[in-house]
């Protein structure tokens, strides 16, 4: 694809056309996206793996949100998408299960506007994983143990995306003891 395209939605999410990505976001179209959650098992405590946006995105540069995000092209899966997006931001390979979707908008800094029906989507990342960052993508990555997460997420929400703490509530429901 030449230009980036979003898949548009109604609020059912079914499909009614697309669009230019950048258009989407300032007009602040209704449009289908992905949000991918890690998460790891260690010491009893659940992690979650973070990762901190490259401050040259086209919108919430610098800010801390889930493993990795995007759009599905149109016609993919979107279990592919987010496997498809996980493997070019962060070099990973991971199984992953729909973990539910919610719709929300939010006016970012730069005047873009995010107006998705998110497909949180959740998997595992072992311990052993070698992660290869995409530059152009992300700064930095972190596990950060579930409890402090949510509490830095309630006392300093400035550092994370708009999207973030809404997706991580559904995400965090698909995680067994």
């Amino acid at each position: 694809m030449n230009q980036p395209v979003v898949v548009l939605v109604d609020e059912a999410d079914r499909e009614i056309g697309v669009a230019d990505k950048m258009k989407a976001h300032q007009l602040g179209l209704l449009h289908r996206a992905f949000s991918v959650f890690l998460f790891q098992r260690q010491h009893g405590y659940w992690y979650c793996l973070l990762q901190q946006r490259h401050d040259d995105k086209y919108h919430c540069g610098g800010l801390w949100s889930n493993a990795c995000c995007s759009h599905p092209f149109p016609g993919e899966d979107i279990l592919d998408a987010g496997k498809r997006r996980l493997q070019e931001e962060l070099g990973l390979d991971a199984d992953l299960r729909h973990g539910g979707t919610f719709t929300y908008r939010a006016e970012c800094p730069n005047q873009l506007i995010e107006f998705e029906v998110d497909h949180v989507l959740v998997g595992h990342v072992p311990s052993n994983q070698t992660l290869a960052l995409n530059p152009q993508e992300v700064a930095a990555t972190r596990l950060m143990r579930l409890d402090a997460l949510e509490q830095a997420l309630t006392n300093q929400p400035q550092h994370y995306t708009p999207w973030f703490k809404s997706a991580l509530q559904l995400a965090r429901h698909t995680l067994v003891a």
